[in-house]
């Protein structure tokens, strides 16, 4: 039975010109390595990777040193799986031939992501941890991918954008060479507050946020003439990671805009408008009390 299964395993399935046989047990051994060699690339990437990240090495480049790792793994088991099965390299020329056939018909759009995918990589317009603005979306990157870089956006959904549009389309990238930002925040005061107060006030309340650079410094612009307020201004630069940032930051000076301007009597507009009335004969005017309605509406329900 052993003899039977040791011939079965070596039995010659193709004969090679230069004499070489290609058996069972050299398909098999072929593939236990593929196998083994592609689990090991993963693992080795992921180690690397893992090291990387806790050596504080920036995501992006984490990202494309995994994915060389992984390739140049991946490229030496492939090649020693055709030298297991005696196959030369040049043997893949006809094959190859094929296969860019193949893509030149129906793969286009899948190298074009492929190698742009690389290019983003290796120019870093757009890296992992950005805060970008694709077509009126913005979100942070988490992953640039073979195919598509994946943004999670401010709502938490996530968006699958191909790597070619990354290039092809215009993508804003709010913290591309540092994560200064400038915001702006408009306040609308009564007419007759003193506009110098005003200002004060406001620029306290700039200079107060921890999270607002001092350099450059608040701002503070009498903007206008408004319809029902005086409108001020303050622009200001902080270190931000996305809009959530900016909006929390916002929000925190507006409180303190607040409560200083209240301290200092000043009042927040609204709006209101002054009515115009006019007739050509006089206008009755009568004042009714309570009683007066009460009476006047138990009569209605009478009648």
């Amino acid at each position: 039975m052993s003899d039977q299964l040791g011939q079965i395993w070596r039995y010659p399935l193709v004969q090679f010109a230069d004499g070489g046989l290609l058996t069972p047990a050299q398909i098999t051994m072929a593939v236990v390595v593929l196998i083994i060699g592609m689990l090991l690339a993963r693992t080795l990437a992921r180690i690397a990777a893992h090291n990387l990240l806790r050596a504080n090495v920036a995501a992006d480049a984490v990202s494309t040193i995994k994915k060389l790792i992984f390739l140049f793994i991946t490229v030496v088991v492939f090649i020693t799986s055709l030298r297991l099965l005696h196959i030369p390299i040049t043997a893949l020329t006809f094959f190859s031939g094929a296969i860019a056939i193949g893509i030149g018909f129906g793969a286009q759009n899948i190298i074009n992501n492929f190698i742009s995918g690389w290019i983003l990589m290796s120019e870093r317009p757009v890296r992992i941890g950005d805060f970008v603005e694709v077509e009126n979306s913005k979100g942070i990157v988490e992953n640039i991918g073979n195919r598509c870089t994946r943004i999670r956006r401010v709502d938490g959904v996530h968006l699958l954008v191909p790597n070619s549009a990354m290039l092809e389309r215009t993508v804003v990238n709010w913290t591309l060479i540092d994560k200064e930002i400038r915001t702006t925040i408009r306040v609308g005061v009564a007419y007759g507050s003193p506009t110098r107060k005003v200002e004060e006030c406001l620029g306290q309340a700039a200079e107060e946020h921890p999270l607002i650079k001092k350099s450059p410094e608040p701002l503070i612009i009498f903007e206008d003439f408004g319809d029902n307020a005086l409108i001020f201004d303050i622009y200001f630069w902080v270190d931000a990671q996305g809009e959530r940032d900016l909006r929390v930051i916002r929000s925190d000076v507006r409180h303190r805009i607040t409560e200083l301007l209240k301290s200092a009597g000043i009042t927040v507009a609204f709006p209101q408008r002054d009515v115009h009335l006019n007739s050509l004969s006089p206008i009755e005017i009568k004042l009714q009390t309570s009683q007066d309605n009460f009476a006047n509406a138990n009569q209605d329900k009478s009648s």
